[in-house]
Formats: C-alpha cells, structure tokens, sequence
C-alpha cells in the first residue's frame, strides 16, 4: 500500500506545483507573442525584460517591503501580547477571571466585517488612517493567539511554579524563564500563523489606506492588474515577484509551518 500512497502523493504535488510552473514560465515570455495551443506557453524565446520593467517602473518592491514590516510588526507584538493575557489567563489568580476568559473567547463569535465600520471610525478620530500605526495597530487583538497560548500554558505542571516562587523567583522570570521556553513551539506556531494572516490580510489596508506608497501587496497588485488586462506576461511578473518572497520563507519555516498548522489543530 505504500506505493499507493507515494503515487496519490506525487500527484497531488505535481496538481498543486503546476500552476506555479506555469506561472514562471509564463513570466519570461516575450510580450506580444502569438499563443494558440498549449505547447505555446512553453517554447521560447524567453526573456527577462518585463521583470527589470516592473521592478524599475512600478512600487512593488515598496509594496512587499510595507508587507513585511506590517507582518513582522503585528507578528512580534501579537504573539508577546497573546502570551502575556494568556499566561495571566492560565496562571495567575484574580478576580473574575473567568468573566475575562468568556470575554475573550467571546471575540470568537463576532466577525471582523461586523466591527470594521467602529474600528475605521475609532482609527480615523485617532488620525491611524493611512499610516504603519493604522496598518499594525489593528491587527493585534487575537483572541485564538490568546486561547491557544492559554491552553498549552495550562499544560505546565503548577508545582514546578511553586518550586520557581520557593527560590525566589517571581512572577516576570516564571513567564519568561519557564513559560515561554517550555512552550516555544506553540510561539513559533503563532507567530507563523499570524504573519501568513497579516501577509494575505486585505480588507482592512483597503479601508484604511489611500496613499499608494503605503500600499501593501494584496492591495497592490490589484492596482497593477487593471493596467495590464490585455496582457498577460506583466501579471504573471507581478505575481511572481510578488510570490518568490513568501516561497522562500515556506521552504525555510517548512516543518514550523506544518508543526503550527497541527498544533493550533489539536489544541486549540
């Protein structure tokens, strides 16, 4: 049976790397090229020249630097606000504390579409529109980051706590010396999680900025796009410039990636 599954395998690779074969390939073609069968996307001549053309002539490099400034921003502080709440959550008595827990998991049951009208007003009454601190601030509140850190915080043994506390440890060096070590592969799951979230985010850049030099890559492209609609060599170099980023960063963090996706899974 194992060939089996090594054939079902290999074939679902091939489905799901096929586009990104035809994607590349398309992107060196020559403009203005003939194609009438498939064989014609694949045969030459090739060339480089549109790629030097886009990057000169456009602000996509702008645009994927906006992308992972944001991404890294409201990765970092998402995940050490997550943790924070959730060891708090999980550790440390206080009163209704388990009015605060329903109160974040209760920011599960609303959508973002519902409070995205309040949050553009509050945003703009702040002066956050069309800034970083528009695009970052946001984005920070997770209550799933919040639940799932709380829930592998909750798998740390109490006496070993204690046994912190007896030394002389406090409260900041439990967090930091034994918490967050102990569970560093629910971080790194999180923090993966949310910056492929904060990546692909869309809706909210489109609210909140109109500056294109501010412009993130889902709201960019788009843009680039409409320019080209009786092309197709040009959006096939804007999306795969825009991809080789992220590509490379999957092929880097593969086995963190796919150990996030089944530990967020199971726990949360």
């Amino acid at each position: 049976m194992k060939w089996v599954y090594r054939i079902v395998s290999l074939i679902a690779g091939l489905l799901f790397i096929a586009p990104l074969v035809w994607m590349l390939v398309v992107s060196i073609k020559k403009e203005g090229m003939k194609i009438v069968t498939l064989v014609d996307w694949f045969t030459p001549p090739y060339s480089f020249a549109v790629y030097h053309e886009i990057l000169s002539g456009t602000k996509l490099t702008n645009w994927t630097f906006n992308s992972f400034f944001v991404a890294f921003c409201v990765t970092i502080l998402t995940v050490v606000f997550a943790a924070m709440a959730g060891f708090v959550l999980s550790k440390l008595p206080f009163r209704y504390k388990t009015v605060m827990f329903f109160l974040v998991l209760s920011g599960l049951l609303i959508p973002g579409e519902a409070v995205i009208i309040p949050l553009y007003q509050v945003a703009k009454d702040m002066g956050l529109l069309n800034s970083y601190q528009g695009l970052i601030i946001p984005a920070l509140a997770s209550p799933v980051a919040v639940l799932v850190l709380k829930s592998f915080f909750d798998g740390v043994p109490n006496d070993l706590l204690e046994s912190v506390q007896i030394d002389g440890g406090g409260t900041w060096r439990i967090f930091t010396q034994i918490m967050l070590p102990l569970n560093r592969p629910a971080l790194a799951s999180m923090a993966i999680l949310t910056f492929i979230g904060s990546w692909n985010n869309f809706l909210w850049p489109f609210l909140s900025i109109t500056n294109d030099n501010l412009f993130t890559l889902p709201m960019g492209i788009p843009t680039l796009m409409s320019q080209y609609s009786e092309d197709y060599v040009k959006p096939m170099v804007v999306n795969t410039l825009a991809s080789i980023p992220i590509i490379v960063l999957f092929i880097i963090f593969e086995r963190q990636i796919v150990k996030g996706v089944s530990l967020s899974g199971i726990k949360g």
